[in-house]
């Protein structure tokens, strides 16, 4: 024993010894690579260039974990040819294109040219006969959802990016349990990295009892997650086709306010009943059979169109974007939004990083004289990435726009509403990782009652926020700034 211990550690101290004198030598490779190889940003290429200069062993470390780009057009492309399979897009494309788009709201008209690029570009299929229930709390929200699991005859499929063993967990589970013994069908697929906190004994438990579980990318080493990108952000609920839940809670205590840590729990999440339940239940099935290798697309009773009155009347896109996606495609509804406004443009986010033409777009309204209105938390969940955004935030300051801080709580709403009319909300922060390196999901509404019903929310959550403005951002410290500067830095990783 004492031998193979032995020729462990010799083994081991003669793998540090060739790092070590052969450092220069990896340091130039992986640079010719992200250089010539890697399409990336310039900005993300000089901040990898320069941690593996300055910081070499910390930034060939960090960048084998989250920044190497080898196999991503090998894991997803399988993925990428399913995601070519809704139809019905191109008659949309045809009618817009012949000018015969004729929402509710003539209005909403000017956003013809949105719908169009989300069909073109995302393969988001334009429905006009939804219902739309928002829920900021996360108690209303997961008694909803309970509520219509219950109901549930054939099937429950859920996404959700992190789920903790926890008060909310248990009773949920034992709901699901109860379910299967009814004879419904449920499928669980969570993400390894978001989930990790659970046990495989938990996973195990569910299996036996009949759930059917999926692990989304999972861990090289067992429980030890290396890899930081290409996470499923995704939070879905499908049930028997009629009821769809998405939005920014996942399954944990601190999303119904029972962290002392962060307190109060704001967020937003939305429940569709009419044509977008299918849209979400398409995308949940191809994230499902990527992950577990089955074929759901084969089961016929998944794909039914929805049957009887119609709903709503709200019309909606459900846009995916991802690592697997051509085009970043949250990003560009964002952007395209943005340029659209006139009036007014209201972003809720936790995380602020965004890319320099997202960023230009928002100062470019504010000087237009569009109001302008950015609201982050008061309280990191993650420092760097809260004094990266807090950076950003002052810039935007210079060009008129009004920027707060919630303080009521932790803020987690993700999402942005324009002139009272349309609204974008789901799952992507407002960030370069949300935009590039994860699987996210929002849903694009063309409503006035709903776009109106998010602006008084956020009008009403503005009674609890503190109004950054350029003095009081004037008069940070010094340590402040330097935090500020230093995540900035590292902003294009983060």
């Amino acid at each position: 024993m004492l031998a193979v211990l032995e020729g462990l550690w010799s083994g081991l101290v003669y793998l540090f010894r060739f790092w070590m004198d052969h450092l220069l030598f990896i340091n130039i490779v992986l640079s010719v690579m992200i250089v010539f190889f890697e399409r990336r940003e310039p900005r993300t290429v000089w901040t990898w260039l320069l941690l593996l200069y300055f910081i070499p062993v910390l930034g060939i470390f960090l960048y084998f974990m989250i920044g190497h780009d080898f196999h991503r057009q090998h894991m997803f492309r399988t993925k990428e040819i399913e995601d070519a399979m809704y139809s019905a897009i191109s008659r949309q494309e045809e009618k817009i294109i012949r000018d015969e788009f004729e929402p509710e709201d003539q209005r909403l008209r000017k956003f013809s040219d949105v719908v169009l690029m989300n069909l073109e570009a995302a393969d988001a299929v334009y429905s006009a006969d939804n219902e739309v229930e928002i829920y900021t709390d996360g108690r209303e929200k997961f008694k909803a959802l309970y509520e219509e699991i219950q109901k549930a005859e054939e099937y429950i499929h859920i996404q959700y990016y992190i789920i903790r063993n926890d008060e909310l967990w248990q009773p949920f589970e034992k709901l699901l349990i109860e379910k299967v013994q009814q004879g419904v069908e449920v499928r669980l697929l969570y993400d390894s990295m978001g989930s990790r906190a659970m046990k495989r004994s938990d996973w195990k438990r569910l299996k036996a009892a009949g759930i059917q579980v999926g692990e989304f990318f999972p861990a090289l080493l067992g429980r030890l997650q290396l890899r930081m990108n290409y996470r499923n952000h995704r939070k879905i609920v499908v049930i028997d086709g009629k009821t769809a839940f998405v939005g920014g809670f996942n399954i944990g205590k601190e999303y119904v306010g029972l962290n002392p840590k962060f307190g109060y729990w704001r967020d937003t999440h939305l429940m569709f009943r009419g044509s977008a339940v299918l849209s979400l239940h398409i995308r949940f099935i191809l994230d499902w059979n990527y992950t577990t290798k089955q074929n759901l697309f084969m089961t016929d009773r998944y794909f039914q169109e929805y049957q009887g009155k119609r709903p709503g009347k709200d019309a909606v896109q459900i846009v995916a974007s991802g690592p697997d996606s051509k085009w970043q495609n949250i990003r560009n509804v964002y952007l395209k939004m943005i340029s659209k406004a006139r009036k007014n443009i209201y972003i809720q986010t936790p995380y602020f990083i965004p890319d320099e033409t997202i960023m230009s777009a928002i100062r470019i309204a504010a000087l237009s004289g569009v109001d302008v209105r950015v609201m982050i938390p008061c309280k990191p969940d993650h420092p760097f990435v809260y004094w990266a955004t807090y950076s950003y935030i002052g810039d935007l300051l210079a060009a008129g726009a009004k920027c707060y801080t919630y303080d009521n709580g932790f803020l987690h709403a993700k999402g942005m509403v324009v002139d009272g009319l349309v609204s974008c909300y789901g799952t992507a922060n407002m960030d370069i990782r949300s935009f590039c390196l994860n699987f996210e999901v929002n849903a694009v509404i063309y409503s006035v009652e709903t776009a109106e019903r998010l602006e008084e929310l956020f009008l009403d959550d503005l009674k609890h926020c503190t109004r950054v403005t350029q003095y009081l951002y004037g008069k940070r410290s010094y340590l402040i700034r330097i935090k500020e500067q230093f995540s900035r830095l590292f902003s294009p990783l983060l």
